[in-house]
């Protein structure tokens, strides 16, 4: 079977025939799914146990099912290898290459639900647990060898997280902590350093997904955006041109002799109507929904800041007095459960403005007595190369290094362990430490 690894992408030819290869190696049967209410919902052709919410299996699957699921999964996996899904897209690991193919997409939602399915089953969970053991989880990790997290179905569940209010939420953070959170939080990341490096981000690839979009399926909305977004970015160029940290009190005087006219004056409000106009022209190119989406998250700090000027020809000292109230309004507007502010704290934290999401969501445990806690979190995999392994490993610890710095500002109770688990059919089950945390892989195998 051809990997998607052996594959230049992106080509039409090559696209459809991953997309038949795929159907005919799942089976699609999606108009034929059965009701959610039933006791079997299907993947694609496969029966599976649905979950009551808080006491585990309901029915429990027989070996027969396991059978099943495994030969599913395995197949999944082997068309699936060397392919990962980021931010809603699937990405090609070895090069980074972006694979447009809907039918292939759909496989890797489900190929990771019947994987959540199956994880979640009585005897995988056993294998867990003596898996485990045997890697001195017990000694390494105080608490016991119960494993912690994911026998629950809401634990298996994937999580998109987009504000500061999911995360406070998923920690149980109060009502006043999250003041505290927000307090602590909106100064950081409100400087102008950040407001702008994140717009400039969020645009830039904007602009790059248009171009790559324009090249292979060229519209009228696709090339007016693609307008929009460079007068966009000329004039956020002017916020950003010089050096915020020089040590003039003024700007240098232009040299006599032939001098160009001054460039128009600009508030922010000209890029806010841009911002709008874009999402407007291209809210309905499917293609490039996550870029329109998170350039519309802005539209809310830029209403905010819109009458304040964005000019060359001011003083130094007036500009950092205008980026100082930039800082002062959307630190005293953007409120706890501000999409935008959230997109400020991630590009603060790691240079990036995507969500962060998490294939097995996991959840929050207590560790011996209760003065320390651990947040479990997980990735399922398609392959063991140790490029996706440890490409895997990092995603994992980005997500829950977020909810450590939420818990810690917060103020919580106690420490909180960073723990990960990763899922990969047929490989074997070892633990690994990235950066002081301990991430265990697990091997997905046929259960007799």
């Amino acid at each position: 079977m051809a990997h998607i690894s052996d594959i230049k992408l992106i080509r039409t030819d090559t696209t459809l025939d991953l997309s038949q290869k795929a159907e005919k190696a799942i089976g699609l049967t999606l108009r034929s799914s059965m009701a959610l209410r039933g006791v079997r919902n299907r993947h694609w052709g496969l029966p599976v146990l649905s979950v009551i919410r808080h006491k585990g299996f309901g029915e429990s699957p027989t070996s027969e099912w396991y059978g099943h699921a495994f030969s599913k999964l395995s197949s999944l996996s082997s068309l699936l290898k060397n392919v990962d899904l980021v931010n809603g897209r699937l990405v090609n690991v070895t090069d980074n290459s972006r694979v447009q193919d809907d039918i292939l997409l759909e496989t890797m939602t489900h190929f990771k639900s019947l994987a959540r399915d199956f994880i979640g089953g009585p005897l995988v969970q056993d294998s867990m647990r003596k898996n485990m053991v045997k890697m001195d989880f017990g000694s390494s990790n105080p608490g016991g060898n119960r494993l912690p997290c994911f026998n629950k179905a809401s634990e298996r569940e994937p999580m998109t997280v987009n504000s500061l209010t999911k995360v406070s939420s998923f920690l149980n953070v109060t009502a006043q902590q999250r003041k505290v959170v927000r307090a602590t939080v909106c100064p950081r990341v409100t400087e102008h350093q950040v407001w702008t490096g994140a717009l400039e981000l969020i645009l830039g690839e904007l602009k790059s997904e248009i171009e790559h979009l324009e090249s292979r399926f060229p519209s009228k909305e696709v090339k007016m955006g693609k307008q929009i977004v460079a007068g966009c970015l000329k004039v956020l160029g002017i916020a950003v041109s010089y050096n915020p940290d020089s040590s003039s009190w003024m700007r240098v005087a232009p040299a006599k002799g032939k001098v160009s006219p001054p460039p128009t004056p600009h508030k922010w409000e000209d890029i806010l109507e841009m911002v709008i106009d874009v999402v407007d022209c291209l809210r309905e190119v499917t293609e490039l929904s996550l870029e329109v989406k998170k350039a519309e998250v802005m539209k809310e700090g830029l209403y905010q800041i819109r009458e304040i000027r964005i000019d060359k020809n001011i003083g130094y000292r007036e500009n950092c007095h205008q980026e100082s109230l930039v800082k002062k309004i959307l630190t005293k507007r953007l409120g706890h459960s501000s999409p935008c502010l959230f997109t400020l704290l991630t590009y603060y934290l790691y240079g990036s403005i995507r969500d962060i999401e998490v294939d097995v969501r996991g959840g929050v445990c207590a560790i011996g007595r209760g003065d320390r806690f651990r947040l479990c979190m997980g990735k399922i995999l398609t392959s063991d190369e140790e490029e996706m392994v440890w490409r895997g490993v990092k995603q994992l610890d980005r997500a829950m290094g977020l909810f450590k710095f939420i818990w810690e500002t917060a103020g919580m109770k106690g420490d909180l362990v960073l723990q990960g688990h990763l899922w990969c059919i047929g490989t074997h089950s070892r633990s690994l430490t990235y950066r002081g945390n301990t991430f265990f892989l697990h091997g997905i195998d046929r259960f007799h």
